[in-house]
């Protein structure tokens, strides 16, 4: 299945500045999400981090792999139709590589466990075939 940004958003409360993923080209509920986060020069984070020499911060490569998330356990729990909050919870993050403008963020979910009301996710974000971050996720939901 494939999702566009207006799918995205009718599943993640999350809108600019602060939405990171731009669209889902791979999900299999329970098996997989692949994600993608297209990094642009005019991205407002740039113009402090760092202006001689622009990096995406680290914890929005982990907020983009958490927003991935969210939308795999959306489906991967069955929740359509609900409106839902999501609570970071934990991160275990590695980051390998810099991101930098003109680079497309692959994010890709797989389940560690998933629960109900929580869940405990591994993500790893690619630039082409270079894996340049992963995490484990941990989150919470509530139902809103």
């Amino acid at each position: 299945m494939e999702l566009d940004i207006q799918a995205i958003q009718k599943i993640i409360p999350h809108r600019y500045p602060f939405l990171m993923i731009d669209r889902v080209i791979d999900l299999v509920a329970n098996e997989k999400l692949v994600a993608i986060k297209n990094v642009s020069n005019n991205e407002n984070f740039f113009m402090g981090h760092f202006p001689n020499e622009k990096v995406m911060p680290g914890v929005l490569i982990i907020e983009a792999m958490a927003q991935a998330g969210c939308i795999y356990f959306y489906y991967s729990k069955n929740m359509q139709g609900k409106d839902l909050i999501y609570y970071l919870a934990k991160v275990t993050s590695k980051f390998i590589a810099p991101v930098i403008p003109g680079d497309q963020l692959r994010i890709e979910v797989t389940t560690k466990k998933l629960m109900k009301t929580t869940g405990f996710l591994i993500t790893k974000a690619y630039v082409g075939d270079k894996l340049v971050a992963d995490a484990e996720i941990g989150f919470g939901i509530k139902e809103v």
